[in-house]
């Protein structure tokens, strides 16, 4: 049993309860903080090799046997997660750094914490210590999107707060339900359970698979649980807005994870279970978010929809079912993750710029280095659109592809052109109001740090560096999606007990 599965829960769990108890020395935090979160890279890259071998790897904790004890479960998927939040987490913490992190007290910690839940979430082999991974990160998030204060981060932060309790409320439920009726919480063993019920247990299974639905859906900022995230990514500070790209992609996660592996194929009279509501679900959820995007009245509320579009635009392949299109659907979701956390950040550097005006699409002061700050809007943008050279146009085009053909092809073709669209004349309107509506005079005050600069350059480069990559990481999500549909291989390696 390797030791390094447990490396990405423990490295944030012991940074974050060290930075809690340490005197207020801000040069060793950040230098904690930074060394912790930079050292995932590796480390998920090192596990990103060791999934990719084939076999599943299991870490039982305290060495009790599944389905008995805690379990965590590293597989290509999982691997895959981590890797795409230590390089947005990475980015995120060093742009904190340049000051943003003074705002407030404890920022580092949080930041730790978040990350703590958001790898156990990635890692955990059961349904309740998902939940608990759940609730860890998204208490983090809640004082994270406080962090800097203000009238209009306490509000969203309320909206927020009032609806992921409700959620994780649910959650509880639908996971006491379960193991009540099979009386196992982990993911392989209740994949057995499920498969074998019968006409009496199957619609109380059926309402508690709904119920997670709706939770992870919350989580995913699917339609209609959905208003949350606009505002309140719009109001939070950069490098946080930044590392929420990733938030949304745990609820998908945990949707890929729980809908394929427990409620998937072999489930018997509950097979497929979330098929039928995922579809139209996200197809609604793409066209809302475009027309968000279109009617967005600052740059971080136009980025904060572009994120609900890409959540749909995922959950939309996902909900296909097959291994073709949820490969594609892996590759865009690193391609989404990274764009989206870059433009937070660039987001910050425009409005830094822009004085009061700060990211709202109005007229404003003229630029300090317009020619720079415009080729990397107009980077982010060809990016986020889907057109040629950068990821955004294989990911789509991957997407496009993986449809089989019929009235599926049809309308996930019409909608994802449509909303493409839309988000072309939203960004070209941005731009044009941002880049050529300005003032004759810049501020006095305008600022552009470099080490933001470089930070910021450096995540939108993934863009380019998926495209280099593009092959053997097509390779790699497509066997992550055929694995994931190896139930088989879940059940004997967990159910029966890790070697």
């Amino acid at each position: 049993m390797s030791h390094w599965l447990i490396l990405p829960i423990l490295l944030p769990l012991f940074c974050g309860g060290l930075l809690l108890v340490l005197p207020s020395y801000e040069r060793v935090k950040r230098g904690l903080s930074v060394l912790a979160t930079l050292a995932l890279l590796p480390l998920s890259l090192a596990l990103l090799v060791q999934a990719d071998s084939g076999p599943l790897q299991v870490y039982a904790l305290g060495d009790w046997r599944p389905p008995f004890g805690i379990v965590l479960v590293l597989d290509r998927l999982a691997a895959l997660m981590l890797l795409a939040t230590a390089v947005l987490a990475s980015a995120a913490v060093l742009y904190a750094v340049r000051g943003d992190d003074r705002a407030g007290p404890r920022f580092h910690a949080l930041f730790q914490f978040q990350l703590l839940g958001v790898n156990g979430a990635f890692l955990t082999g059961d349904l309740f210590n998902l939940f608990v991974f759940f609730e860890i990160l998204l208490i983090a998030s809640y004082a994270l999107l406080l962090h800097g204060g203000g009238a209009q981060r306490v509000r969203a932060g309320l909206h927020y707060v009032v609806l992921n309790l409700c959620g994780s409320a649910l959650f509880l439920i639908a996971v006491g339900t379960l193991y009540g009726l099979t009386g196992t919480l982990n993911m392989a063993d209740l994949s057995v359970q499920v498969a074998a019920a019968t006409a009496d247990t199957a619609p109380l299974l059926a309402a508690a698979g709904l119920l997670l639905l709706l939770v992870f859906a919350l989580k995913a900022a699917l339609l209609p649980l959905y208003f949350w995230l606009p505002r309140a990514y719009a109001v939070a500070g950069a490098p946080v807005a930044a590392l929420f790209a990733i938030m949304t992609k745990v609820g998908i996660y945990a949707i890929l994870r729980v809908y394929t592996q427990v409620f998937g194929d072999a489930a018997g009279l509950l097979a497929n279970l979330a098929q039928a509501w995922l579809w139209p679900m996200a197809l609604a959820s793409v066209l809302l978010g475009a027309c968000g995007a279109l009617a967005a009245r600052t740059l971080q509320s136009l980025l904060a929809y572009l994120v609900v579009v890409s959540a749909g635009t995922l959950l939309a392949v996902i909900a296909l079912g097959t291994i073709e299109a949820q490969a594609a659907a892996l590759f865009y979701l690193l391609h989404s993750t990274w764009v989206a956390g870059g433009l937070f950040l660039f987001a910050d550097l425009l409005a830094r710029q822009r004085g009061d005006q700060a990211g709202e699409l109005v007229q404003g002061p003229a630029l300090e280095h317009p020619m720079l700050l415009g080729a990397l809007f107009f980077f982010g943008a060809i990016a986020v659109v889907g057109l040629p050279p950068l990821s955004g146009f294989f990911a789509k085009l991957l997407l496009l592809q993986a449809v089989p053909p019929g009235g599926s092809a049809l309308a996930l073709w019409s909608v994802l052109l449509g909303a493409g669209l839309c988000t072309l004349v939203a960004l070209s309107r941005a731009g044009s109001t941002l880049f050529w509506r300005v003032g004759r005079s810049t501020l006095d005050s305008a600022e552009l740090d470099r080490g933001r600069l470089l930070v910021t350059l450096l995540l939108l480069a993934c863009s380019l560096l998926l495209v280099v990559l593009a092959a053997p990481l097509i390779d790699y999500t497509k066997a992550a999606a055929a694995q994931l549909h190896d139930i088989a291989q879940y059940r004997a390696i967990l159910a029966e007990g890790a070697p």
